[in-house]
């Protein structure tokens, strides 16, 4: 991305960029969303009033324990502490940090390899350390941030059924109904995860508890494999490891998180300013919605009741947390529905200024290496941005690096 001194220079901008500019600026904002508060921004490790500050920081601080063998970890795993993999630049926002994930492709048949797709880079003995042996399907995924999580949480169904529905056909999402651990594996709208394979926090805690540090709980009981071998002769601590404690603090502190922050500074630029119309014009809020808001106070939404904090909040994710094939998916099946294999949640927006290494594999280094892999049901999309003119271009790429 250009330097920052080079990102702040004012150039000339055509008549045309900018009557569109304000057309979009004036135009009105739905009734529902004005109807609702801006939920609160920051990168500054302070509750969004879920719960107190006080709460936080000890909810916070189980996010960033290291977990030790005599705590429970492993035996194969891939992190130590969650904030190892969700720091940058506050606990709880994403990071360059990736997982593997692989499986066996027959015959048009996604399958698990031994022990699942999660192919743990480590391991507290080194006979039990898991090596990729087979499998023709392999990528990586990225870290997510988790901030602003508890406001994802509290969308309603209907937000998610109404943007689908005013999505064209050649580009509306795939919304995939998924098991809420906590609520008796009732199916609730997914919405966390590269595959949108959790519905709430407490679910999305409990399954990296287990996946990324190994620790079992109470909705994950069981150990995993090491490539489907027992590791239990290197398990030293009884099952499950944590009774529900670690995986209810770790959902209260990312219920309890700030929404990442633009750059307001450089989006009123005239070329920040133009970028966001350009933005709007080519299409990409088809699929990166800019705008939605939570259930009021009091709804019992996926098990889980919103509080004041999280209610009648309007968010800005830039995405619509649906499955949407756009060339660059990664052949696993995680939701069950083998449709979904070449599939990838769209990536919300927001804290994109945070990231150096994009898309879920992470193999774009630069905003416009993103764009252009853009495929499938993103076509046209990139076709409107290539027949942008160059000024334009840079002016939407300016854009994304407030966000």
């Amino acid at each position: 991305m250009l330097a920052r001194s080079k990102l702040t220079i004012v150039l000339p901008i055509s008549i045309a960029t900018v009557i569109l500019f304000l057309a979009i600026a004036m135009t009105p904002v739905s009734a529902q969303i004005l109807l609702g508060i801006n939920a609160l921004v920051g990168y500054d490790n302070q509750t969004n009033n879920f719960e107190s500050q006080d709460r936080f920081d000890q909810d916070r601080a189980v996010f960033e324990r290291i977990f030790r063998v005599e705590d429970g970890l492993g035996p194969v795993y891939n992190a130590t502490s969650c904030v190892d993999c969700h720091q940058n630049p506050v606990s709880g926002a994403g990071s360059q940090v990736t997982v593997v994930r692989a499986g066996l492709l027959t015959n048009g048949a996604f399958a698990d390899l031994p022990g699942g797709s999660v192919i743990h880079d480590r391991a507290i003995n080194a006979e039990a350390q898991e090596h990729l042996l087979g499998g023709n399907v392999r990528t990586l995924r990225t870290s997510l941030s988790t901030l602003g999580s508890g406001f994802v949480e509290a969308i309603g169904d209907d937000t998610f059924l109404d943007i689908q529905r005013r999505q064209p056909v050649s580009m509306r999402g795939t919304i995939v109904r998924v098991p809420i651990l906590e609520a008796d594996n009732a199916l609730g709208i997914g919405r966390f995860g590269w595959k949108s394979q959790h519905a709430t926090l407490d679910s999305f805690s409990a399954d990296a508890l287990l996946n990324e540090m190994g620790i079992t709980n109470v909705f994950f009981p069981t150990e995993n494999t090491s490539f489907g071998n027992s590791v239990a002769k290197f398990d030293r601590v009884p099952d499950p490891e944590d009774d529900g404690t670690v995986v209810r603090a770790l959902a209260r502190f990312m219920r309890s998180t700030k929404t990442p922050p633009r750059d307001e500074d450089l989006a009123a630029t005239p070329q920040g300013a133009a970028g966001s119309a350009l933005f709007d014009r080519i299409g990409c809020p088809i699929c990166h919605v800019r705008d939605m808001q939570t259930v009021p106070p009091g709804t019992l939404l996926n098990g889980f009741i919103v509080t004041p904090a999280l209610g009648d909040r309007v968010i800005h994710p830039y995405g619509d947390f649906m499955l949407h094939d756009i060339g660059t998916g990664d052949g696993v099946v995680q939701t069950g529905d083998p449709a979904t294999a070449n599939k990838m949640r769209t990536a919300p927006l927001w804290g994109l200024r945070t990231r150096s290494r994009l898309m879920h594999d992470g193999a774009s280094l630069t905003y416009l290496e993103a764009i252009l892999r853009h495929r499938g049901e993103a076509t046209e999309i990139t076709q409107r941005f290539l027949a942008l003119s160059e000024f334009d271009q840079w002016c939407l790429l300016i854009y994304l690096g407030c966000l």
